[in-house]
Order: structure tokens, then sequence, then C-alpha cells
């Protein structure tokens, strides 16, 4: 936070970083939000119509696409892909000394190279939400049709019934704080490798589950605290 504001800003960096997680998270993002989408829309839909309420399917699904299954989606593929590819970035540069020269230079690791990735992986993931929600949504529109026998209509009409516009801010945000840790988490493990090209891959794998396991945590308290924020729509 404090290099965040040192000048100058890396900015040629910070480009090509955001650029390169972008391809390596985009396809894989759109594929894995397929199933996401048909899997929440069968499963809410099943459900809702042991109810009655198939007319709420297409809300119930948007919800969850939007508050829970686009952002962790997209945490998931950003820390797998982009945050070991940080973390094996930084323990190879870690074992050259690299690091260490650059600090002998005057020059500071943590302003020159973590600052513009922490960006890039924020940036990207909250593109990478939107996505993903607008995907889910579609192949839950799709899986809901087809599969359901539901109306596109209903389907359409339903989404404001529960769904509200702070679930997209929320999505959003988490979306954001999920590209922050799992940049962070990353570039630190990378940073502190040990052990020469074996303590780099064990830097890569704890990097990767470490971030795996904050995001359950940190999904379940923003998640927590939005609902006693903003209550649900109808209460």
């Amino acid at each position: 936070m404090v290099a965040l504001f040192r000048r100058p800003f890396q900015l040629k960096e910070f480009l090509v970083q955001a650029w390169f997680i972008v391809k390596v998270t985009i396809v894989p993002t759109a594929f894995v939000a397929i199933p996401f989408g048909a899997v929440i829309a069968l499963q809410t839909g099943g459900l809702i119509k042991q109810f009655g309420a198939q007319s709420f399917t297409g809300s119930a699904a948007v919800l969850a696409v939007v508050q829970q299954a686009g952002p962790i989606a997209t945490a998931l593929l950003i820390a797998g892909a982009a945050g070991s590819a940080i973390a094996a970035d930084f323990g190879a540069r870690r074992i050259r000394e690299e690091l260490d020269a650059m600090m002998v230079l005057g020059i500071d690791p943590i302003q020159r190279l973590v600052v513009p990735r922490v960006l890039a992986c924020m940036l990207v993931a909250v593109f990478l939400n939107g996505l993903v929600t607008v995907v889910g949504v579609a192949g839950g529109y799709v899986f809901n049709v087809v599969l359901q026998d539901g109306t596109p209509g209903a389907y359409v009409s339903s989404f404001s019934a529960l769904a509200q516009l702070p679930d997209l801010y929320q999505g959003m945000i988490k979306a954001l704080v999920f590209g922050f840790l799992a940049a962070i988490v990353a570039s630190y493990k990378g940073m502190n490798a040990k052990g020469g090209p074996k303590g780099v891959g064990d830097a890569v794998n704890e990097a990767v589950v470490i971030t795996f396991t904050l995001l359950f945590i940190v999904n379940f308290v923003l998640t927590a605290v939005y609902i006693q924020i903003v209550p649900p729509k109808g209460m």
C-alpha cells in the first residue's frame, strides 16, 4: 500500500502483466462459467419447481451467479493461473538473486515488480467477473429453457424479483478483493522462496493452496457483512 503511491508508476509493467493475465485466464474463465451457470440453473430450478415457483428460477439463478459463482470462479482462475505464474516468476528471481541485485542498485522490488502485478490482478479480476456473470446467466437461461421446460419470458422477467443492483456491486467488490489476495499471496511466497528449484515449486503450490483457503474464508465474511448491510429484497 505504501509503494502504491511512490513514483514513477510502472505503467508499462502494469500493462504487460494485465495482458498476460488476460491471455492465460480469459478462455478458461469462459468455459468454466458455462457449467457454473448450468449447474446453478438446474439445481435452483429443480428446487424451486418443488415449491411451485418456477417463475422465480431466473431470479434465483442470477442471484447465485452474481453474488457467489462469478467472483469465486474468477478468483480460482486468477489464483490458479496468474497467481502461480507470479509466484514462479518471483521465486526464479529470488534463487537467481535478482531481487537482491535490484535492492543493491537502489531499486525497490515491491514498487517495481509487486505493485504492477497486484493492480493488474485486481483490474483483470473485475472484468473476468463480468465475463463469468454474463456467460453464467446466459448458460443458465439456455439450460433452464431447454432442459427444464422453462419459458424465456419468465426467466428474463423474473430478474428483478429477488436480485437488485447492490448484488452486482457486491460481486465486483469481491472480485477486486480476491484479485488483491491472490496477487499478494503469490508475490509473498515467490519472493521468499528458498532451496533452489524445488523451493520455487513449493512456493507455487503453497501460494495456490493458501489463496484458495483465504478466498473461501473472505467470501464468507464479505457475504455475511453484505447481508447485514443490504437485506435481501422483499424483507
